[in-house]
């Protein structure tokens, strides 16, 4: 989206509430990317006309740059594909039956006419490709594909993209997944599996917490699970809380009981309690669901 703008001659300030995961720092080669306290502190942020927040209608998401929303008046604007959302005092373009927020940035540079180049292009691919499960979700229709195939002719090259996110693990990713998957656990038949992290485990295996991204979905890889869930506490205290669905359970609703959202198939919230705690909580209202 900041490339779009910069080739409609604005000037962009992209700033996240935490940095870039280093397996996805490939996406962003130039480091125009600032995280807030690392590169930029809250009073250092220039004056702005627009906020545009993507990806997240959720305050809980927002993390530290939650602050920043807050108390700017510039305009806002959400660009978002998920069901559930907060009250941000925004200006809001949401399509729940899109599957990638990316595929949104792309619908965005068509109608401003901006020509995809490739700084566009690559992480608009990872985007649509990611939030797809690689194009093997449900989600991934027809002009999912079709955006891809316009991307791809742009100059992506997929088997980069693909290359870069998933085969470029460091030890301590392998290592900690691992440990993930060691601990899971099967209910209601092994229609249910839930596994959890401790903060100490990323210590103990020399890992980020950025890299139990996608271990969830391997979980769903076991014959007969339908829901998973996972808690992983954080090392500064609480716990993120990821579902994943696919039955006839809406992670978002259970979710949304705990003031975080996301779709019916994939959502997440964070709990300001210890790991056991918090995941008991979840558990319950999983169990309830799926009654």
């Amino acid at each position: 989206m900041a490339g779009v703008l910069d080739a409609l001659g604005k000037q962009v300030l992209i700033v996240n509430g935490h940095p870039t995961p280093p397996n996805l720092a490939f996406i962003d080669p130039q480091e125009k990317i600032r995280a807030l306290g690392r590169d930029l502190a809250v009073g250092q942020l220039p004056p702005v006309d627009v906020i545009m927040i993507l990806d997240t209608s959720a305050w809980a998401q927002l993390g530290p740059m939650a602050e920043v929303v807050r108390a700017s008046s510039a305009q806002k604007i959400i660009l978002d594909h998920h069901v559930s959302e907060d009250d941000l005092q925004a200006l809001s373009f949401k399509d729940p039956q899109v599957e990638a927020t990316g595929r949104l940035v792309l619908e965005a540079a068509r109608q401003l006419g901006v020509a995809l180049s490739a700084e566009i292009a690559a992480p608009l691919f990872a985007a649509i490709a990611t939030d797809t499960g690689w194009f093997r979700f449900s989600s991934a229709r027809a002009a999912a594909y079709r955006a891809a195939a316009e991307l791809i002719d742009a100059g992506v090259r997929p088997d980069e993209i693909f290359t870069k996110l998933y085969e470029r693990d460091t030890i301590g990713r392998v290592r900690l997944r691992g440990m993930i998957l060691s601990r899971v656990q099967a209910e209601r038949g092994g229609r249910l599996v839930h596994t959890y992290v401790l903060k100490e485990d990323f210590s103990r295996a020399g890992a980020l917490p950025s890299d139990t991204e996608d271990v969830i979905n391997m979980t769903l890889a076991i014959e007969g699970a339908q829901l998973a869930v996972i808690t992983i506490e954080q090392p500064e205290g609480g716990c993120k809380i990821s579902l994943r669905s696919r039955c006839d359970v809406d992670c978002s609703r259970i979710a949304e009981q705990f003031g975080g959202g996301g779709h019916k198939a994939a959502a997440g919230a964070f709990l300001n309690e210890p790991p056991d705690q918090a995941a008991a909580k979840v558990l319950a209202a999983v169990q309830a669901a799926m009654s």
